[in-house]
């Protein structure tokens, strides 16, 4: 045995060294991840990433149990990151045997959720008593953690002093409470394209995961995932601010949408397209995966900003300024009309856009067209402009957002039908839609523009 002598006194070298990684695997969570790798996955050597860090950062928190400048507890936490980036080994298998053993708390009870609990859910808690029965493990933290012998499933197993670890589908969450509720990737592929089951684990997730909270004040919840549709579990937490930390990892940085998490840490990436994981995906194999993914998956999974499957149909390349000063002549003008209830300050605005359909390729006749400042005028010209398809080009005309009292919006609104040209005015039947409709029809049915609720 090594033996190392300092001031006089002899120690065990590799009882030294044993010592000094546990001390930095107590105080860190990424550090600990580092050194328990080899234990899950003896053949693959580990590889680090900042976003590694980025993470261990946010659930650190919750473990320390801090608070928000508000005075709130900081324990609601969403990660969206593409796949294979260590999503579900960072938080349902280190965090937990992190907090265990490294962080003293066996006494925490983890109940980690899927979509299936026949793949994810059990790989990850075969992983976890894997790592926490292991003999580096116990070799380390032995003397806090031990798994209760009758309790000790490939599914549920328990320790000695009261923690557990629960895997479970998301939809069977039905009498259990946790510290920490994990939820990894709530949604599979074909879920998430199906509106009856996306829809069934989304309400699961809004009425039955605050329920299964030990302490509803304290316990935490986590939700990992790659985005997968737009109405997704990750797309309800942000539309309804569900008070959830959102960390946002695009697979290729987009500086549009990098924003500072609640504890003022940003994406350290500064050029757009960046990659996230170099180290592990490099350019090539980037480019091959989006090559064979295709464009709706790549939006979700890597970028995490899905577009509709079906609806997508619009590139956003295609939108252009148009360049002169005249608009051509419209084969047809529509107007839509989005209403607000009040003129309330806190409420949304009325708001109205108006489109024009043009056929492309075709020679200017003479005609009248109107201007972009909307003035009438009469086009003499035969100037014709060429385009690559002679297909129907579409042009926002005219647009404003205000908001306004019954008579107001009812006057503006036909006046902008009037000079913009409009044949038809679609209005949405809520809010003040009707009324707006019914209004218009009563003031101004002799008009050539028609109104139609929809």
């Amino acid at each position: 045995m090594p033996v190392l002598e300092i001031g006089g006194i002899e120690f065990d070298a590799e009882d030294m060294l044993m010592r000094i990684g546990m001390a930095r695997a107590e105080e860190s969570l990424a550090e600990f991840i580092k050194q328990a790798w080899h234990v899950i996955e003896p053949a693959e050597p580990y590889v680090h990433g900042w976003h590694i860090d980025f993470i261990c950062e946010h659930l650190e928190a919750i473990t320390r149990g801090d608070e928000l400048d508000d005075g709130t507890p900081y324990n609601r936490l969403l990660v969206n990151v593409p796949p294979g980036t260590m999503k579900s080994l960072i938080v349902n298998v280190f965090w937990p045997s992190w907090e265990w053993g490294p962080c003293d708390m066996p006494y925490l009870r983890y109940v980690c959720a899927a979509h299936k609990v026949e793949n994810l859910s059990a790989r990850d808690s075969r992983r976890m008593r894997q790592l926490i029965t292991s003999d580096w493990y116990q070799a380390r933290w032995g003397d806090r953690v031990k798994l209760a012998k009758d309790q000790n499933e490939k599914l549920n197993f328990h320790n000695l002093v009261g923690g557990f670890r629960i895997a479970t589908a998301i939809t069977s969450l039905t009498g259990i409470r946790g510290d920490r509720v994990i939820i990894d990737d709530p949604h599979s592929v074909d879920s998430a394209s199906s509106e009856p089951m996306r829809e069934g684990e989304v309400s699961t997730f809004l009425e039955a995961i605050p329920t299964r909270l030990t302490n509803p004040l304290r316990s935490a919840i986590v939700v990992i995932m790659q985005r997968l549709h737009e109405r997704d579990i990750s797309g309800i937490i942000v539309e309804k601010g569900l008070g959830y930390d959102h960390i946002m990892l695009p697979m290729r940085f987009d500086p549009s949408r990098a924003i500072p998490t609640k504890l003022g840490l940003e994406d350290p990436r500064q050029e757009e397209g960046e990659l996230l994981f170099p180290a592990r995906f490099p350019q090539s194999v980037v480019d091959r995966d989006e090559k064979v993914m295709g464009p709706y998956a790549t939006a979700g999974q890597f970028q995490q900003s899905p577009t509709p499957r079906g609806g997508g149909v619009i590139k956003a390349e295609w939108w252009q300024l148009w360049e002169g000063a005249v608009y051509p002549p419209m084969d047809f003008v529509v107007a839509s009309l989005d209403t607000a209830y009040t003129t309330k300050q806190e409420n949304d605005p009325s708001a109205l856009t108006v489109w024009g359909v043009f056929t492309r390729g075709t020679k200017a006749v003479p005609t009248k067209s109107i201007t972009r400042d909307g003035m009438w005028m009469d086009i003499t010209t035969s100037m014709e402009r060429e385009y690559e398809q002679r297909a129907p080009g579409v042009i926002l005309m005219s647009a404003w957002a205000e908001r306004l009292e019954l008579h107001e919006l009812v006057e503006k609104v036909a006046n902008t039908c009037q000079r913009m040209g409009v044949d038809c005015l679609l209005v949405e039947d809520k809010a003040a839609g009707h009324s707006v409709a019914q209004e218009l029809r009563r003031l101004y049915g002799h008009e050539d523009w028609a109104v139609q609720l929809v």
